[in-house]
Formats: structure tokens, C-alpha cells, sequence
């Protein structure tokens, strides 16, 4: 199976060197008068080596023969986090190298997406959005509501990010997971 430049996100597998890589970053230019260009930052899902490579945008690359399977987070063992399938309810560990940003955005109980290549876990794909709990920030003061300003925050999971004046330690706010920023408070 190819993946075309079209194709392209975060957290694809591509066979490359016959070596399983995942995509962390990719640009594709048009330069006038000149072919398409695109260029990937890869990661070695078994060395952990990182790379970044430019290619034709014509070129087809080889997708990893991967399955994509729900999980749920339940709980963290040293560097390692324990998952379970929610299809098989069996439970599995995933390694930190394998973790990466992921442990600050899953909380005990939440879902995810485990991408598994030869039946062991290679990434971790988190949803868009999470809602994490405020564990530390500023306190707020009267006449702090002035748009656009921000203050650091910590949340419970170690998250660092910058939110609005108005949300205090203890509650809960919705983050973007690609970005790693404030969207909103959350119920």
C-alpha cells in the first residue's frame, strides 16, 4: 500500500530502508518554476533515531502494514504507561520511548488510539482534544479580564501551558492535544 504526499499527517508509519518510521512533521512546497518538493521529519520506531528527509512530491511512499486499535489509559508504572484494547479488554504496557507527549494528555480512565506493527505497540494517537484538571496556576484578582492576556498553568498530568486570567487551580479546561493549548473551560 502507498501513501501519496496528499496523505500526509502526523503519526503515519511509512516502510522506509525497510525500517518502520513514523511522520512527527511534514511540508510540502511549490516553488515557482521548480517540481513540489516534500519534506518529512521521521522518527525510527526502533532505534529512535530521528531524521529529516526531502523528497520529489510525486513520490509515493510505502505505508507500514499497521492496525490501528482503541484503548483506554489506566494507570502509569514507573516510565511505562498500562493500556488497555477495549475490544479484547487485554492489558499491555508501552514503553516511554513509545509514549512521548501522550503522558501529558491522558488521564487515568481515557481514550486514546494505539497504533500496533507486528503486534506490539509503536504510537500512541491522542484525540484532538482532552479536558484536563488545573492543579496549579496564579490566583485571579479583579480587573485580570482583559482580552488576550495569560498566565501559566500547570495541570495534573505535568502539563505546562499558558491560560486565560480567569481560570483558577481546580478546574477543569479543554486542551488541543496538536498544539498544546487552552481552548476552553470544560464542565
Amino acid at each position: 500500500m502507498t501513501v501519496s504526499w496528499g496523505e500526509l499527517r502526523r503519526n503515519v508509519t511509512i516502510l522506509m530502508d525497510n525500517e518502520v518510521w513514523r511522520v512527527i512533521e511534514y511540508t510540502h512546497r511549490k516553488a515557482p518554476k521548480a517540481a513540489p518538493t516534500m519534506t518529512l521529519k521521521l522518527k525510527n520506531l526502533k532505534t529512535g533515531r530521528s531524521l529529516e528527509r526531502t523528497w520529489n512530491a510525486n513520490i509515493k511512499l510505502v505505508a507500514a502494514p499497521t492496525e490501528l486499535r482503541p484503548c483506554q489509559y489506566l494507570y502509569r508504572d514507573g516510565e511505562d504507561m498500562v493500556l488497555m484494547d477495549s475490544q479484547s479488554f487485554e492489558q499491555f504496557s508501552v514503553s516511554g520511548d513509545i509514549v512521548t507527549e501522550a503522558v501529558h494528555y491522558l488521564v487515568e480512565g481515557g481514550s486514546c488510539d494505539v497504533r500496533f506493527y507486528n503486534g506490539s505497540p509503536v504510537v500512541i494517537e491522542l484525540p484532538t482534544t482532552v479536558v484536563l484538571e488545573v492543579m496549579d496556576t496564579e490566583p485571579s484578582f479583579k480587573g485580570d479580564t482583559q482580552a488576550g492576556n495569560t498566565k501559566p498553568a500547570v495541570t495534573k498530568t505535568g502539563l505546562k501551558l499558558q491560560v486565560p486570567f480567569f481560570v483558577n487551580a481546580g478546574q477543569k479546561i479543554r486542551v488541543d492535544t496538536r498544539i498544546a493549548e487552552y481552548l476552553e473551560r470544560a464542565d
